[in-house]
């Protein structure tokens, strides 16, 4: 009886899940297209950053085919919500496979849950490109055979947070990050990297991203009197710590991950953002950028279509992210068909592993032993002041 019900509760599942976008035709309709998938967070706790990733597609997919598509054909693009679960993505990438017959799979939206995707991706033998930051999604790069991304890892981002601190002669440092996915990951890179920098933690608290108040964990913090503290989230639960250290009376350094490059954590943390240093991608600073940087019109470009469609100020890395992947893969099969090869997904996977790609994350160079192709250079450093991002290189 039991195994009857777990049965039906799966099909349930599987039933349940319905497309959020797929464009293209009608259903039944034998038009010739390529058909790619995503698996993104549109609720639960990542959805601040699904939504733009979603709306970023949404916005090239209707680009593309009104360009004419790739000879002639168009690109269809079928979302499935991860709910920032990772049962409920590995569903979707399944059905995504199986029922869709995609060529790829972009997504997933955070750590944690692309991480669950990766053995169903490899089995099945289609490339997946990442929006998550883990390092461990694409290395060791022999067993990922089948994975890319397109976030700068966590390793560089805590390189570059260590780099500014050891320039403002701090050393000790307390740190707090999420039990999610992406805190936990981005825990292990905060704690490895010390080996390669004048950094010492003095305090290592943690908080469900979730939580509506941190006081108790930061009054430990506290108690150490660290020299500047290190929060590793995104936006909700960050935003909970900035205000919590503000009414604390915390008024050391606080620096924050790239999960947090979303108005939405301003909007969250009101004036207790501003002050608030973090390393990211280029895009919250486009237009400080030098003419000679090579990002400079691809980030401007980006920013003006997505914010005509979805208004001022809504443009961020998190949807830059899904710019990359789209482009990345609509590329890979734009080359195939310029070559007169067949379009399938090892096809693709070989195209990717050789892209290069002026993004809004950076200047991609994959290869065979880089399934991302990004460096340091491709991180700038932001400080919050009075609501805004402003350039603190």
């Amino acid at each position: 009886m039991k195994k009857v019900v777990f049965i039906a509760l799966a099909l349930i599942l599987v039933i349940g899940i319905t497309p959020l976008m797929a464009c293209g035709g009608e259903e039944g309709e034998t038009t010739e297209e390529y058909i790619i998938g995503a698996v993104l967070a549109l609720s639960g706790h990542g959805s601040s950053l699904g939504e733009p990733e979603k709306q970023t597609l949404e916005m090239l997919e209707d680009e593309l085919n009104a360009a004419g598509g790739i000879d002639g054909k168009n690109i269809k693009v079928i979302i499935y919500d991860t709910e920032t679960d990772s049962t409920t993505a590995i569903i979707a990438t399944k059905r995504l496979i199986e029922q869709d017959n995609v060529l790829a799979v972009m997504g997933a939206t955070t750590s944690g849950v692309s991480m669950a995707m990766l053995d169903t991706i490899t089995d099945a033998q289609v490339p997946l490109v990442s929006l998550a930051a883990s390092d461990e999604i694409i290395q060791p790069v022999e067993q990922r055979y089948w994975i890319f991304k397109t976030p700068q890892t966590n390793s560089q981002v805590v390189g570059r947070l260590y780099q500014y601190l050891e320039s403002q002669d701090i050393d000790e440092v307390a740190i707090i990050s999420a039990t999610d996915g992406f805190g936990v990951l981005g825990h292990g890179a905060l704690v490895g990297e010390t080996e390669n920098w004048d950094i010492t933690i003095v305090a290592d608290e943690t908080f469900d991203p979730d939580d509506t108040d941190m006081t108790t964990q930061l009054t430990v913090i506290k108690g150490y009197t660290p020299e500047a503290v290190i929060c590793w989230g995104t936006d909700k639960g960050s935003s909970v710590v900035a205000k919590n250290m503000q009414t604390l009376q915390m008024d050391m350094p606080l620096l924050m991950s790239h999960g947090i490059a979303s108005m939405d954590f301003i909007d969250a943390a009101g004036d207790a953002a501003n002050g608030v240093i973090f390393p990211v991608g280029k895009l919250p600073v486009a237009e400080l950028l030098p003419d000679t940087d090579p990002q400079k019109d691809v980030l401007l470009e980006y920013k003006a279509d997505f914010e005509e469609l979805y208004g001022e100020g809504s443009a961020d890395t998190f949807g830059g992210h899904a710019w990359d992947a789209f482009k990345l893969v609509t590329n890979a099969i734009q080359d195939l068909v310029d070559e007169g090869a067949d379009v399938t997904s090892a096809g693709i996977r070989d195209k990717l592993e050789t892209a290069q790609l002026t993004g809004i994350s950076g200047v991609f160079h994959m290869s065979a032993t880089d399934h991302l192709g990004l460096g340091p250079d491709a991180l700038t450093l932001v400080e919050i002041v009075d609501g805004e991002w402003t350039s603190a290189e």
